[in-house]
C-alpha cells in the first residue's frame, strides 16, 4: 500500500511537471489562417488585421479571388510570396517582437494596387533590447515636403561622378560630411563647394562632378543595385521607367501643378526635369518616400521599407540625373 502511495505522488509530480510543457508545446502550435487577396475594388485582403503572440508561429494558407497577388512583409528582408487565382501559397511567420507590422502586396493589380496593405498585431512580452529610434533627418531639419524645390543653378552637361573623383586634391571637407551631403541638395552643394577655396581653380561643371562624386560615396554600385530593384517593383508603374510619371497607372490623371496639390491625385513630378532633383536634397526625397505625396496619390512607405532600402532608393533616384557610379 505504502509503495502504491508513493508511485501515485511520482506520477502526479510527472503530471505537474508535464502540464506547462504540454500546455507551452499547444500556445506555441503555428495557428493557420486562411487569407484571399482581392484587388481592392473588391475588397482588398479578406483580413486587413491579423493578431497574434511574441514567439507564436502565424501559418498563411493564402489564394486569390481574381488576378495574381503576392503577400511581402514591411521591412523584412523575408521574399515575397506569389498568390495565385485557384492555388494555395503557404507562409509562416514568427515575431520575436511585440508591435505592429504591414503587410502588402507587390503585384500591380490595378489603379488602387498600392491600397493592399493590412497590419499584423503582435502582442506579448519584448525578448531581447530593441533597437534605439531616432526621428528622420527630414523631421530633425524641418522641412516642408510640400513647398517648391526647383532648382535654379543647372549643369550644361550631365554630371558625372567618376570624373568627380579625379579631383580628389580639390575634396573640400563638406563632400565627406555625410549629413552635409544628406541635408542638402546637388545644388546647394554646388553653391557651398563654388564658395570653398579649394575649388576656386575649377570650372563650373568640374563642380557639378564633384557634388556628384559627393553623393555616390553615400552609398556603393550595390546600392544601387538595390534601389533600381526597389523602383522597378513599387515605383516604376505610377513614376515611369524613364522617371518621367508617366506610368502606366497614371497615364490618364492630370500632371502635377501647385493649383491641384491636396486636392486631387495628379500624376507624379517628372524626374527627367533636371531643377526637380536638383533642388531636392536626399533628406526630402526621403522624407517623400516615408510620408508619402500629398496631393499626387502616392502612398507612403515609411512602414514598408528599412532605412537601408529607402536610402538606396533615394540613390537610385538622382541617377535620372546624375552618374553615380564610380569605377574602382
Amino acid at each position: 500500500m505504502e509503495k502504491l502511495a508513493k508511485g501515485l505522488v511520482v506520477i502526479l509530480i510527472l503530471l505537474a511537471a508535464a502540464v506547462p510543457l504540454v500546455g507551452k508545446l499547444i500556445t506555441t502550435r503555428a495557428e493557420t489562417i486562411e487569407l484571399r487577396a482581392r484587388m481592392p475594388e473588391n475588397g482588398g485582403w479578406s483580413q486587413d488585421v491579423i493578431n497574434g503572440q511574441v514567439n507564436v508561429p502565424i501559418k498563411l494558407r493564402m489564394t486569390s479571388d481574381d488576378v495574381v497577388h503576392s503577400f511581402a512583409l514591411g521591412q523584412s528582408s523575408l521574399p515575397s510570396v506569389e498568390i495565385f487565382p485557384g492555388k494555395f501559397s503557404e507562409t509562416e511567420l514568427t515575431f520575436d517582437q511585440p508591435g505592429e507590422y504591414t503587410f502588402y502586396c507587390t503585384r500591380w493589380c490595378g489603379d488602387n494596387h498600392w491600397r493592399m496593405r493590412g497590419t499584423i498585431i503582435i502582442t506579448g512580452p519584448s525578448t531581447g533590447v530593441q533597437p534605439t529610434s531616432f526621428p528622420p533627418l527630414f523631421l530633425r531639419l524641418g522641412l516642408d515636403l510640400d513647398a517648391p524645390h526647383l532648382a535654379g543653378v543647372l549643369p550644361a552637361n550631365r554630371p558625372n561622378a567618376a570624373q568627380g573623383k579625379e579631383l580628389a586634391n580639390f575634396l573640400p571637407a563638406m563632400l565627406t560630411d555625410g549629413l552635409t551631403v544628406w541635408s542638402n541638395s546637388p545644388e546647394s552643394l554646388w553653391e557651398g563647394l563654388q564658395a570653398d577655396t579649394k575649388t576656386e581653380v575649377l570650372d563650373d561643371q568640374q563642380v557639378w562632378d564633384m557634388v556628384a562624386w559627393g553623393l555616390s560615396l553615400q552609398g556603393g554600385s550595390d546600392w544601387l543595385v538595390q534601389g533600381r530593384e526597389l523602383y522597378t517593383q513599387n515605383c516604376l508603374a505610377c513614376h515611369g521607367e524613364s522617371g518621367q510619371g508617366d506610368g502606366v497607372m497614371v497615364r490618364d490623371l492630370p500632371p502635377m501643378n501647385d493649383d491641384k496639390m491636396g486636392r486631387e491625385a495628379t500624376r507624379p513630378p517628372d524626374f527627367s526635369n533636371p531643377a526637380v532633383l536638383l533642388g531636392a536634397s536626399p533628406a526630402l526625397l526621403e522624407g517623400k518616400i516615408i510620408r508619402g505625396g500629398m496631393g499626387t496619390g502616392m502612398p507612403y512607405w515609411g512602414n514598408i521599407f528599412t532605412s537601408e532600402q529607402i536610402r538606396s532608393l533615394v540613390l537610385y533616384l538622382y541617377t535620372f540625373q546624375l552618374d553615380l557610379e564610380v569605377i574602382p
